[in-house]
């Protein structure tokens, strides 16, 4: 049965729910920065998903990327599926901009993670919720260990 990591979850809030993926939010004000993580049981790397859920999991990543671009105004887009410190397959979304603290360097172990203050947070929670919207789905059910969506 699907269960987010313990890092992931103090680390990030969910948004949402697409066909595959929890929709999350890293809570780190210096980005805007979503984490896809795919509802399936001990996945660590994308080779381990079905070529169905791989195929899901790309669109699923563009349709992020393109709508965090457009929204703000990316330099670059930021796109990884590291598992270093967290095995739990999760691609990060990073809008990078040629202005941000570490540009053009990746950001990890760049900078300590700043915290939203409580109306950034609600006011970032409720801009991606609605930029995500249409393509949310239903949450899983998670009683049911064998299909998830």
């Amino acid at each position: 049965m699907f269960k987010l990591d313990a890092q992931l979850e103090a680390d990030t809030l969910l948004l949402g729910h697409f066909p595959l993926c929890q929709v999350r939010l890293m809570k780190d004000a210096q980005y805007p920065w979503v984490i896809l993580v795919p509802a399936r049981a001990q996945v660590k790397e994308i080779f381990h998903l079905s070529e169905s859920d791989q195929n899901q999991l790309i669109k699923e990543s563009s349709y992020v990327s393109e709508k965090l671009a457009d929204a703000f105004e990316a330099d670059s887009m930021n796109v990884a599926a590291l598992g270093n410190q967290v095995a739990q397959l999760h691609v990060h979304h990073v809008v990078r901009k040629e202005t941000d603290a570490c540009w053009p360097k990746p950001i990890w172990g760049a900078s300590p993670i700043q915290p939203y203050s409580d109306e950034a947070l609600e006011a970032m929670t409720a801009r991606l919720s609605s930029m995500f919207a249409e393509h949310f789905v239903e949450a899983p059910n998670l009683s049911t260990p064998d299909e998830l969506y």
